[in-house]
């Protein structure tokens, strides 16, 4: 049991996910879970207790059970107490002072990652104003590499999301062929397909890896299908470079989704055995958001935060390519409005970077949801001043298929400008070669490129 008194009442907290939850900032999917604070000073009053915690508390209570939950297990069993051991003596609001300082540097931070657990992370966030999560988040470079170099000091990388509403071959190579000379697409070039058939999927690898090929672009290309498709499509032959899966941060979320540990591990391998990368072998692409374990009913009463850095846990015990938050897709039940949101990326990006994932942000709003693309264009700047490995580049910010709204391949471009970011090396120089992409990162006017005429009439 946990207590602490503010202007003289006391608030009890009977166990840590209880303290956690309630030592979060207002968020509505964590009211809806019947879990967050009754009222500001029950906030205040389970922050400060928080911050007095001492940090091996974490490695001995876990909030979701051990021996029910596989998440649990994994972020035990995996602790690596070398690592630990520099913060171990620290508190939650002493490891926070630290991680503020100077001493602690790209380096201490990399070598501190496998020491820590996503409930430590998801702690210090809480305690954390947005400036502190910038500032801790700006020091962790994350670098991966596959065919391109991610995450490198000094650059901004960008999803090229041309999905279409029908999966229609012309309009994704338009939309696709579009972003590339506009400067996106180094991290990834990723469809969401409308049929998770493997038929489908198969075409669309075909069209996107023959796009790639014909212009020979340094990135690589992914269909967004589900893992247990994906690997249907390894057994065919087909051009997959990058494996995808949605996952969440229990045993019973990702059962939701249709996986396990297991199945991502053999996924994984089969990724790894076809060799497609040229650089590196980083083969596994992660999206996540908060709120997907409560909206599958396996949340197990945690707040949605703190089950998002779990999620995080699972993702590197693969060592991913990519990892994004997808952080406002779910809706407005979840994360109500535009600040929620905002704040919701920034702890996303804090919680993955400390933990050694290569984190990226789709930034983004529905429709119901109360926030507008005003509030997405500070958090994408927040962002990258805070050194997100990559953002998405969709057409107009408009998602015809998912019916969302996002950040386009000009939001990209202009924040490029703003912080002085270039893309990945090899796609920098590859743009440079096309002609799109002057000596001093200028984008220049650039014709559609003869090679491309070919595809598009087949299309």
């Amino acid at each position: 049991m946990f207590a602490s008194t503010v202007r003289g009442t006391r608030y009890i907290f009977p166990e840590l996910k209880s303290l956690m939850a309630k030592a979060t900032p207002l968020r509505s999917g964590d009211c809806l879970a019947g879990v967050a604070a009754s009222c500001a000073a029950e906030r205040v009053a389970a922050q400060m207790t928080l911050a007095d915690l001492p940090l091996s508390t974490f490695l001995r209570e876990a909030l979701v059970p051990y021996e029910d939950d596989e998440v649990t297990r994994a972020i035990l069993d995996t602790h690596d107490a070398k690592a630990f051991a520099p913060v171990a003596g620290l508190t939650v609001g002493a490891f926070r002072d630290w991680l503020l300082c100077d001493a602690a540097t790209d380096e201490t931070l990399a070598a501190l990652a496998p020491g820590l657990t996503p409930e430590m992370v998801a702690a210090v966030a809480k305690i954390s104003r947005n400036q502190d999560l910038i500032a801790i988040a700006a020091k962790r470079r994350v670098v991966t590499r596959f065919r391109g170099t991610l995450g490198l000091p000094g650059r901004l990388s960008s999803r090229l999301q041309p999905n279409h509403p029908t999966d229609d071959p012309k309009g994704i190579l338009a939309s696709a062929i579009d972003g590339l000379l506009l400067g996106s697409g180094d991290a990834v070039i990723g469809i969401n397909p409308v049929s998770d058939s493997p038929e489908r999927c198969y075409e669309l690898l075909r069209l996107i890896d023959e796009l790639r090929e014909t212009l020979d672009i340094p990135t690589q290309s992914c269909v967004l299908a589900h893992v247990t498709t994906t690997l249907q499509l390894i057994e065919r032959g087909a051009p997959v470079d990058l494996v995808f899966q949605s996952i969440a941060g229990t045993q019973s979320a990702n059962r939701s989704f249709g996986v396990d540990l297991a199945l991502l591990h053999e996924a994984n391998e089969a990724a790894l055995a076809l060799h497609r990368g040229t650089i590196g072998d980083n083969v596994m692409y992660f999206e996540t958001g908060q709120g997907s374990a409560l909206s599958a009913g396996a949340h197990h009463g945690c707040d949605q935060q703190t089950l998002e850095a779990r999620a995080y846990g699972v993702a590197r015990l693969f060592k991913p390519l990519l990892v994004n938050t997808v952080v406002g897709f779910i809706g407005p039940e979840y994360l109500f409005d535009g600040k929620q949101i905002i704040r919701a990326g920034l702890e996303d990006h804090f919680c993955g970077k400390l933990l050694g994932l290569p984190m990226g942000c789709d930034a983004c709003y529905t429709n119901h949801a109360e926030a507008d693309q005003n509030d997405i264009d500070d958090l994408l700047t927040l962002l990258a001043v805070a050194g997100v490995n990559y953002v998405m580049g969709v057409p107009g910010a408009d998602d015809i298929m998912l019916n969302y709204q996002s950040t386009s391949y000009h939001d990209v471009l202009a924040v490029r400008r703003m912080l002085n970011l270039a893309p990945a090396p090899e796609f920098e120089r590859w743009l440079t070669k096309m002609g799109a992409m002057d000596e001093r990162g200028s984008l220049q006017s650039q014709a559609l490129p003869a090679a491309v005429l070919p595809l598009l009439a087949k299309a």
